[in-house]
């Protein structure tokens, strides 16, 4: 009994496959590593993947970091002008991953289905995200941070203000300079 029962935790608890892809972010506060989780949210993988392998995130910033929440980029240049993105992929949002601290989840209007090029890695369990909330749909976790927290610390805790039209926007930019798929 207690051997079915702890087999059937194992199959309810999120699992991050011993074969997930990782990607490096290099950024100009430090490198962040995440590791993908494409058996919970296939789609929303492959569309990261591929904007990494066409170094679409190469030179993108951090537009939206707030302290306490999370830190968003992906979509802007330095001089926050946005690059153009492929479709949107439809959310995942209800795959068992959670919008906890130092994950990585797919940024979208209020449209469930228009998430691009956007992410944000969370700073902090945002339980208002997960599926269905808070609009009754939720917000894709695609992965988690294993190395460079520190690094997502020290991007968090960044100075903002307005910017282009923008809040929260870091007032030094703060560079993805460069995203790749890297071995364990």
């Amino acid at each position: 009994m207690a051997l079915v029962l702890a087999a059937a935790l194992t199959l309810s608890a999120p699992s991050w496959a011993q074969d997930a892809p990782r990607v490096k972010l290099s950024t100009s506060a430090g490198d962040i590593v995440v590791e993908l989780a494409p058996a919970k949210a296939p789609k929303t993988v492959a569309n990261f993947l591929q904007y990494v392998k066409d170094k679409h995130y190469d030179g993108t910033v951090f537009h939206r970091v707030i302290d306490g929440f999370m830190i968003q980029g992906g979509g802007y240049s330095a001089t926050l002008k946005e690059k153009p993105t492929r479709a949107p992929v439809v959310l995942e949002a209800d795959n068992g991953l959670k919008n906890d601290k130092y994950t990585i989840a797919m940024a979208r209007t209020s449209n469930p289905n228009s998430a691009t090029s956007q992410f944000f890695i969370n700073v902090k369990d945002n339980t208002m995200l997960n599926a269905p909330n808070p609009d009754g749909y939720g917000y894709t976790v695609f992965g988690k941070v294993v190395a460079g927290t520190d690094v997502v610390d020290k991007i968090r805790s960044v100075p903002t203000g307005n910017q282009g039209g923008m809040q929260n926007v870091p007032s030094q930019p703060v560079t993805i300079e460069s995203a790749t798929l890297v071995a364990k």
